[in-house]
């Protein structure tokens, strides 16, 4: 195997130290020893016009009740942690068919959606959220880094952030982990990664079963 040159930066944390992780027939993956993100290589990326041909192809239905049940792993912790109705939540990479901002406002909150492809309306990003919610996203984005600082700036102190993201696994099962496989999937997020951006950045974290995370940032004192 030819020798690979490993990225100069980490996509989430910027950090400069990353390693080789896994090979396999399509990509190379790199491991950030800073945040412990799992990266593909960025020469890998596809370009955004196949990106986006694959989305199209996602079947989201809001009346589609497994895809309800699904999302409301998320959901429903969320929602017992915000105690409260009336509050104005973000639906960030909502997709062709957002359904989670659906049935969080069919719960009684306030609330507004953004995708870079089927709903790209900078105006929601102008204004601060009691809650931000990212569902089978975070994994896409190619330059997290930009995203969660963007995130920092939207939630209101003491708001949540509610993710669903598989975490990764060991690094003896990353090579036969399915998640992986899917060639808009690009980074990869395991607990160690988001115990360091909580540390980091002021937030509690909390696990819920191997595909929900759920941070609170900070109240101002």
């Amino acid at each position: 195997m030819a020798e690979l040159l490993a990225p100069a930066s980490c996509p989430l944390c910027l950090g400069g130290d990353n390693r080789f992780y896994h090979q396999d027939k399509v990509r190379c993956y790199w491991h950030c020893a800073h945040c412990a993100l799992v990266f593909a290589d960025p020469g890998s990326h596809l370009a955004a016009d196949a990106e986006l041909a694959i989305y199209r192809q996602h079947e989201n239905n809001p009346q589609d009740s497994r895809y309800r049940a699904f999302l409301n792993k998320l959901a429903a912790p969320l929602s017992q942690r915000l105690g409260t109705t009336g509050l104005t939540g973000l639906d960030f990479g909502c997709g062709p068919g957002p359904t989670l901002s659906l049935m969080l406002q069919e719960a009684g909150q306030q609330m507004a959606v953004f995708d870079p492809y089927f709903a790209n309306e900078p105006e929601v990003l102008q204004q601060q959220y009691d809650f931000i919610c990212c569902t089978e996203a975070i994994e896409h984005f190619y330059q997290p880094a930009k995203e969660w600082a963007l995130w920092l700036t939207l939630l209101k102190a003491g708001g949540w952030l509610g993710l669903m993201t598989k975490l990764a696994p060991t690094q003896d099962e990353f090579a036969r982990w399915h998640y992986k496989n899917d060639p808009t999937h690009v980074c990869f997020f395991s607990r160690e990664t988001f115990l360091f951006l909580a540390e980091r950045d002021g937030f509690t974290v909390e696990f819920i079963g191997n595909d929900v995370i759920l941070l609170h940032k900070k109240a101002l004192s």
